[in-house]
């Protein structure tokens, strides 16, 4: 039996569990196996209704709150940026939820071939952001990032040469971040492109494990790296989310941004490295990460920028 076949065969023992099946032909349903880094995913399929069927993956409890999580779903299916929550157990972390009908699950080449689809993705997040979604747990970087290190002090797994001494340095982003905070609002924090559906008129997002109260430009910075944007697509993004051009302490914000989450998903890649997680070679992705942190930040623009955001 193949990984994907045991998967499946663990998710019909779930459904025949759950109350939101209770009323379903259980053999008659259709179970098909999606994508999903740290967690199994799957489509269910009954008849007329199709819905998505979440199960956490291995060691995802050392780091995600799953109650937070439940909350951040519903209130993003409330204010209509995610899809109807149908089921969550949050001792357990599975989850149910309707299916995007009609959607594509974004990918960095479908965000170059889907004619405008750098600017859905500014029209959703400008939507999650101005809505009146409140979340129970705030994102904050530098606390999660001695978070992840505490994680991994007890793992044996290495990190990258010079880690903490980038960290020491970004203590000027910091502070310019601070000095003119912007008011926290509803955000994704981990917008992966997998994250994004997208039906063509309009995106949804999902996936709400890492979300928080935090800074908007953080999402900005966020998916202009997992998405490896380039400067067109992501000016279409943020024409879209600003609705013309972006002040240069904004814009500064998301450069500092994509530098920072880079430095913060170092740390999650080596925990999935070290919890053996199958889904990719997590060594080469954190130390890649980091390598383009440090890159970023060596360059001559990045300090204008921090300047910029330090001026508000």
């Amino acid at each position: 039996m193949s990984p994907d076949d045991r998967g499946v065969a663990k998710a019909r023992q779930l459904i025949d569990t759950l109350d939101v099946f209770a009323s379903a032909n259980r053999r008659a349903l259709a179970v098909t196996r999606l994508g999903g880094t740290t967690n199994l995913v799957f489509r269910v399929d009954d008849g007329a209704g199709h819905y998505v069927l979440r199960i956490p993956g291995q060691g995802t409890e050392e780091y995600i709150n799953r109650a937070h999580e439940a909350q951040a779903a519903r209130e993003t299916a409330r204010v209509g940026v995610s899809p109807a929550v149908l089921h969550f157990d949050a001792s357990s972390g599975v989850m149910v939820t309707r299916l995007v009908d009609d959607a594509v699950t974004m990918t960095i080449a479908g965000f170059r071939e889907r004619s405008g689809a750098p600017a859905r993705a500014g029209a959703v997040l400008r939507r999650l952001h101005g809505s009146n979604a409140r979340f129970s747990f705030r994102f904050e970087l530098f606390a999660m990032i001695d978070d992840y290190l505490k994680v991994l002090a007890g793992k044996d797994v290495a990190l990258p040469a010079g880690y903490h001494d980038v960290v020491r340095e970004a203590l000027v982003v910091r502070e310019a971040l601070a000095a003119h905070a912007l008011p926290l609002v509803a955000c994704h924090c981990d917008p992966l492109c997998e994250n994004f559906l997208d039906t063509g008129d309009r995106m949804w997002l999902v996936d709400w494990e890492y979300s928080g109260m935090n800074d908007p430009m953080w999402d900005l910075g966020d998916v202009a790296i997992e998405a490896g944007f380039d400067a067109a697509q992501e000016e279409q993004m943020m024409r879209e989310y600003f609705g013309g051009e972006a002040r240069p302490a904004d814009r500064g914000r998301v450069v500092i941004y994509k530098a920072m989450c880079d430095l913060l998903w170092t740390l999650w890649g080596l925990i999935q490295l070290a919890n053996r997680n199958p889904a990719e070679d997590f060594q080469a992705y954190a130390f890649t990460r980091f390598g383009r942190c440090r890159q970023l930040m060596a360059t001559a623009d990045f300090p204008r920028h921090v300047e910029n955001v330090r001026k508000g």
